[in-house]
């Protein structure tokens, strides 16, 4: 029985690869550093710049972040480039493990999506309370709203949302939604400009720093969740990736210690992700 993310990484190097083992060198698996591909969100929100530091200093591993949308970040793992992700889109990450390339996955954190729009709300959806009709609300009076269109978790949950509408979006039909192709940071700015509803997690709202007037119009439906999830990639599938870095990572983020970091990361006195990897 493994007791840790590190053991399990290394007892299936060693019988995929047939080497034989008895113990790990600290000082070389101290002196890696390692890549996680990255959704977007926890970039914008400041959380690598809170937790990294904090790993780094324990292990003496340096950790180097690609952020980009969840189905790019599964993407760049399918190819081996990465040795770690950290994404949001649950049943994707199952997907990848269950088809070789991810060895474990763990819940990490979670937050919750938002609706947001401009302060003036031309579609009339403030108060609300289900996600299904604000956007059918929106769709029927062709109110602008601004999609990340870019594969990511975000995405993801945006296209789940609207299949509760009888409305399926096609940005080269319907006018008044406009897909940016970009990350969330960008589609915020992109929405607050063009005065557009948008769907956004909080943590990256929360960090952001051109609200002007938008707000947030609906939150609370429970079908607003949003699971951040953290994927060990599998060595044979990978042969080059740094397991052994990686595994370190993964058992420090979910740690006591990992885990009570990440609930000491605020914006404003609000808590930008709730840990839950138990």
């Amino acid at each position: 029985m493994c007791n840790s993310v590190l053991g399990c990484v290394l007892s299936v190097f060693i019988i995929g690869t047939g080497f034989c083992v008895s113990s790990v060198n600290a000082a070389t698996v101290n002196a890696e550093s390692i890549i996680v591909q990255s959704t977007t969100s926890t970039q914008n929100a400041g959380f690598y710049e809170h937790i990294v530091p904090l790993f780094e200093q324990a292990s003496g591993i340096k950790v180097k972040v690609v952020a980009v949308g969840t189905g790019q970040a599964l993407q760049n793992a399918r190819n081996c480039d990465g040795d770690l992700l950290i994404v949001h889109s649950t049943k994707h990450e199952l997907a990848f493990v269950a088809a070789g390339f991810g060895l474990a996955r763990h819940n990490l954190m979670y937050n919750d999506f938002i609706l947001l729009g401009p302060k003036s709300d031309p579609a009339g959806i403030r108060g609300g309370s289900d996600i299904g009709v604000a956007l059918s609300i929106i769709a029927s009076k062709n109110a602008k709203f601004a999609s990340r269109g870019d594969n990511s978790g975000t995405n993801e949950a945006e296209r789940l949302l609207w299949a509760l509408t009888d409305t399926k979006p096609d940005s080269s039909i319907n006018g008044w939604y406009l897909e940016t192709g970009r990350g969330m940071g960008a589609t915020l700015n992109f929405a607050v400009q063009s005065d557009s509803y948008t769907l956004s997690d909080r943590a990256t709202w929360l960090a952001f720093g051109n609200k002007m007037t938008h707000e947030i119009l609906l939150e609370g439906d429970p079908r607003l969740f949003n699971q951040y999830g953290v994927v060990t990639i599998n060595p044979a599938r990978c042969p080059e990736v740094k397991s052994a870095a990686a595994a370190k990572f993964v058992d420090w983020l979910l740690s006591a210690e990992g885990q009570t970091s990440i609930g000491t990361l605020t914006r404003d006195s609000q808590l930008l992700f709730f840990p839950n990897a138990n």
